[in-house]
């Protein structure tokens, strides 16, 4: 099935799952697409079957916490952010519930982490001005770059390039071989004058940078001369929230989630919303993001949502 207007409009909730009694903060998808897991406020992990449609395991950090939670290219381990007690990240086998390995380093809370999509090579921005480049196979951190501001990064889809995003006004691209040499390409935008940038994504086809912020804008730029294409807006996010905009697999919607329970989506070449959905969320969906494989997608907010298009309507 491919994705169109037509059946980004049919998408309806198949699942609610309310196994959390606190916001989940963070969500992702295995590269299979087979599984989500899930980070929330109660320190709690929960591993969901896509397939199945049911919660698969469940543990708790309650040591530590758990704040931004990522799979590596492994079903069945991940890296995690931590909100109690330091900031180190901690590499976890999900399946024996075992620590596989610790990377200290960053003396702030951790805001960014991404794996690289295509070996064992992972990010990390924190609010103490730093980006650290990690492999999962060394506690010892790669790669250390000092910035002038709170950072958001990503790795591009190939894993050769990554973005950083600086003071809500800079985009930054380094390529992962000689990043020590500096970027290679920056682009200068205005500064966010009403809110700041709070995530940062490449597209999967790689053409294009998605900037989530806690205001009620998302910034769309070229993601190969920096040029402002789109600001998507008209969501309600009234708190200032970090609401988590996602692309579609096939690079060809963005969506994201509001205050208010409801899903907006937009065509991502001409700007156009061609979607409302209404996830019936009772709290703001913060955490949104589309299968990788298969045609589904989830939300969240204290609740995880999966969601199935229904072409028969």
């Amino acid at each position: 099935m491919k994705l169109t207007d037509v059946v980004i409009r049919s998408f309806r909730v198949a699942k609610v799952f309310r196994e959390n009694t606190d916001k989940i903060k963070s969500f992702d998808f295995s590269p299979t697409g087979e599984t989500v897991i899930s980070s929330s406020t109660d320190d709690v992990i929960i591993v969901y079957d896509c397939q199945e449609g049911k919660p698969k395991r469940t543990l708790y950090s309650k040591k530590y916490g758990v704040d931004i939670i990522r799979y590596t290219r492994e079903e069945d381990t991940v890296v995690y952010s931590c909100s109690k007690i330091d900031d180190t990240i901690r590499y976890l086998a999900v399946n024996e519930n075992k620590y596989i390995r610790y990377f200290p380093g960053h003396h702030k809370s951790v805001v960014a982490l991404s794996m690289s999509p295509v070996d064992n090579t992972f990010l990390s921005g924190s609010v103490d001005k730093t980006i650290r480049l990690w492999d999962l196979r060394s506690p010892n951190c790669q790669g250390l770059m000092h910035l002038q501001g709170k950072p958001v990064c990503s790795f591009d889809p190939e894993g050769l390039i990554f973005a950083v995003g600086i003071n809500s006004e800079m985009v930054k691209l380094y390529d992962l071989r000689s990043f020590d040499r500096g970027p290679f390409a920056t682009f200068r935008m205005q500064q966010e004058n009403t809110c700041e940038w709070t995530g940062l994504k490449f597209s999967k086809d790689g053409k294009l940078i998605l900037l989530s912020t806690n205001g009620h804008i998302i910034r769309l730029i070229d993601a190969f001369n920096g040029i402002g294409i789109h600001t998507l807006s008209g969501f309600n996010n009234s708190q200032g929230l970090p609401l988590e905009a996602s692309f579609t697999p096939d690079s060809q919607f963005i969506m994201i989630g509001s205050e208010d329970g409801k899903i907006h989506v937009w065509n991502a070449e001409t700007g156009l919303k061609v979607a409302l959905l209404d996830g019936k969320h009772t709290n703001p969906i913060t955490c949104l993001q589309f299968n990788p494989k298969f045609m589904t997608f989830a939300s969240a907010c204290s609740n995880m949502s999966f969601w199935l298009p229904t072409l028969d309507d």
